[in-house]
C-alpha cells in the first residue's frame, strides 16, 4: 500500500499468514517487522499520520530486520 501523504513512509504491506509489515521509508530503507497483529497493520493505514503512528506503536515495540 502507499502512503503518498506521509513524509516518513513510502509503503507498507502486511502478510497475515506471518504477521509481517513490510515497511519503506522514503529515505529508501526497507524494514520487516515480525508479530506485529493485524489491527495494528490497519491503524497505520488509517492513521492521520502514518510517520506519527509508526513512531508510536511499531519502532520499539516489534522486532525487526534490515532488508536490502
Amino acid at each position: 500500500m502507499d502512503f503518498p501523504r506521509s513524509t516518513v513512509i513510502s509503503t507498507a504491506d502486511y502478510d497475515p499468514e506471518r504477521r509481517a509489515l513490510d515497511i519503506t521509508f522514503r529515505t529508501g530503507r526497507r524494514y520487516t517487522y515480525f508479530a506485529v497483529p493485524e489491527q495494528v497493520f490497519d491503524a497505520l493505514v488509517a492513521a492521520s499520520s502514518a510517520g506519527e503512528y509508526f513512531n508510536t506503536y511499531i519502532r520499539d515495540h516489534y522486532s525487526f530486520q534490515e532488508r536490502s
